[in-house]
């Protein structure tokens, strides 16, 4: 067997995590044949086949599933030693992979942005908006060093900083404005608009209607907050938002805005990163960055 690179692991990562040759090239940032010459000289190292090359795909064949999760290890542990020595030279400089959901990134990461280029100017942030399941995939397997999601994630291996809490708002046509707030009991009854699967949003949202699940006939899933409002500016239906996102998601849109009687609906939000990390230190630091903007926000 050949001498495997890290490179080689890289490449063989992103395609088994993409599935196609050239969204691999393109995440790894060389030309595809390049690619596919580094992924060829591995598997001929091995002896073995790592893919299943289809027509517009491809798969990892029994032993690049066996390969690739020993692969992830290496690279995870790789990563943190890099991480370590980045600390003993400086701080506060280098690369730091930040994962933020979605109903959080567009109202939060701007100031996020701002307030941790101007405390470490050496920092440099490389940002991924997914849902969370995607951002726990990836930090568990060391592609992120650290994520802005909604708590609990009930995640052994991940430490949970608790950062700000935001309530829920109403967002329903212009028409009803004057009309009195439903209370959770009411608004089971009403066409609720919600995100689709995979959002923890929309979790939380049925779990203050009491409910499990909807009919289909009954919502229209969305992948953003703005199909939403829009949506309920044409008069579809209502919907939850958070309260960060009022301000850019109703600007343009034909709908009212009203706070719910209390209990309110409302979600912790807060900083998540691996135990094992070597940037705990720093990542406290972080995360206070973070705690300030979003209390900001949230007044």
């Amino acid at each position: 067997m050949g001498n495997i690179t890290l490179k080689q692991l890289r490449y063989f990562e992103a395609l088994a995590r993409t599935g196609h040759f050239g969204r691999a090239a393109e995440v790894s940032a060389i030309s595809q044949p390049a690619l596919s010459m580094q992924i060829k000289e591995l598997e001929a190292g091995l002896g073995s086949a790592l893919f299943d090359r289809g027509a517009r795909a491809v798969r990892l064949t029994s032993f690049g599933e066996e390969f690739a999760a020993r692969a992830r290890e290496i690279l995870r542990l790789v990563d943190e030693l890099e991480d370590a020595a980045r600390i003993g030279r400086d701080q506060m400089a280098g690369r730091l992979r930040l994962g933020v959901i979605p109903t959080v990134a567009p109202y939060l990461l701007p100031r996020v942005i701002g307030e941790v280029t101007r405390a470490y100017p050496a920092l440099e942030l490389q940002l991924r908006e997914t849902i969370t399941p995607k951002l726990l995939q990836d930090l568990g397997e060391g592609r992120l060093d650290c994520a802005i999601v909604a708590l609990p994630v009930s995640e052994p291996s991940l430490v949970e900083v608790p950062l700000f809490s935001e309530e829920f708002v109403l967002v329903r046509p212009l028409a009803d404005a004057g009309k009195p707030v439903p209370s959770a009991e009411t608004l089971r009854e009403m066409r609720l608009l919600l995100l689709e699967e995979g959002h923890c949003f929309r979790d939380q949202a049925l779990s203050f209607c009491n409910r499990q699940s909807v009919q289909p006939r009954e919502l229209m899933d969305g992948s953003s907050l703005t199909t939403l409002v829009q949506m309920v500016g044409a008069g579809i239906g209502v919907t939850l938002i958070p309260d960060m996102a009022v301000a850019v998601e109703t600007r343009l849109a034909p709908v009212s805005v009203a706070a719910f009687a209390a209990p309110r609906p409302s979600r912790q939000i807060g900083m998540v990163w691996r135990r094992t990390s070597p940037l705990a230190r720093q990542l406290v630091q972080i995360a206070e960055v973070v705690r300030r903007c979003g209390v900001g926000e949230a007044g």
